[in-house]
């Protein structure tokens, strides 16, 4: 028997895009062969290229108390810091710079600029270059000199404005890890355990091994497999403290600092600030110096890297690797 559907076709609705929930209309449904209801979903005042397809657990019924629970969310969202960064004046730079926040940003409460987690931050109307599917951070400041062995060194505009739009696509798998960290962290204020079991460097590592034991492996391209997760890494450190987390988290980081000074946070923080990353490493890359074809190298390596953390899921993320933060670090919160 097929499940009952929650919402029509055409019927205007709330939906999360990451942690922030915009204005939507339904304009098909689904069922999958496991009895799971589906929505492909268009936001409002939205290019088409964003509708997606997401599931009936993403979707709200458009009425007063999930208007004032959009809204509760916005404010939350909004009152995370973000570090100010000269941008230009005009152009799309200067919008997709702007909207740098944790998990999606946002450019009013009715739209989706944020969820991505999708962890992280989604795109504005003007600028494709944001990631559709993007996590949480806590500040909007750019790279703004080479980062690592991906060569990520600032562009001029006439470079941007003539770049391809940069995309990383986080797989479905993944997104739902992102959302329930943003949950866990924001709503629930727990933590991530740190050091982590199995932190950003170990992941990265593995995946090299990975690779260069597949029976595909390519002996002439092994430097530039190694290159690319160096500057994952790198990338990484650079980008943590700025980028990829949550105004909850921001006294932890801080401990973490003072505990760990001499040790790069990549061997720190685990595989959930990882799948951050990736989901906001789209926008940043859009700041590189990279070619064209360098930078679909880049991309190609980085959705082979997502595809490797799919298959090892069950291994990566858990719920059981956050734990309750103390009365006295609440204290430090407020």
């Amino acid at each position: 028997m097929a499940p009952k559907l929650k919402f029509a076709e055409g019927e205007k609705v709330l939906c999360f895009h990451g942690p922030l929930i915009y204005e939507a209309k339904c304009l098909k449904s689904s069922v999958t062969k496991d009895k799971h209801v589906r929505y492909l979903i268009h936001y409002a005042g939205w290019n088409k290229n964003w509708d997606e397809w997401v599931p009936e657990s993403r979707v709200l019924k458009y009425n007063e108390a999930n208007v004032q629970r959009q809204k509760e969310v916005q404010r939350a969202h909004s009152a995370q810091p973000a570090k100010t960064k000269k941008t230009p004046a005009k152009g799309r730079r200067s919008e997709a710079a702007a909207n740098s926040t944790p998990a999606r940003e946002e450019s009013r409460a009715s739209t989706p600029a944020g969820k991505d987690v999708e962890s992280t931050p989604a795109p504005t109307k003007a600028s494709k270059t944001q990631s559709k599917d993007v996590p949480a951070d806590s500040g909007s400041d750019q790279p703004k000199k080479k980062r690592g062995r991906l060569d990520l060194s600032i562009e001029s505009e006439e470079q941007y404005l003539a770049k391809v739009e940069v995309k990383i696509k986080i797989p479905e798998e993944l997104k739902v890890w992102l959302v329930d960290d943003w949950d866990v962290i924001t709503r629930q204020q727990k933590l991530a355990i740190l050091p982590a079991k199995l932190t950003v460097a170990q992941i990265v590592d593995n995946y090299l091994a990975f690779k260069k034991s597949s029976k595909l492996h390519n002996q002439a391209k092994e430097s530039v497999l190694v290159d690319i997760t160096e500057g994952i890494k790198e990338y990484f450190n650079a980008t943590i403290g700025s980028q990829l987390l949550y105004k909850f988290e921001r006294p932890q980081y801080s401990e973490i600092l003072q505990e760990y000074p001499d040790t790069p946070l990549s061997q720190i923080y685990g595989s959930i600030h990882l799948l951050r990353l990736f989901a906001k490493m789209g926008p940043m890359l859009a700041y590189t110096a990279l070619d064209e074809k360098s930078l679909q190298h880049v991309l190609s390596h980085i959705q082979d890297f997502l595809k490797y953390m799919v298959t090892n899921r069950s291994t990566l993320f858990n719920l059981q690797d956050y734990g309750n933060a103390t009365p006295e670090y609440h204290r430090k919160v407020q």
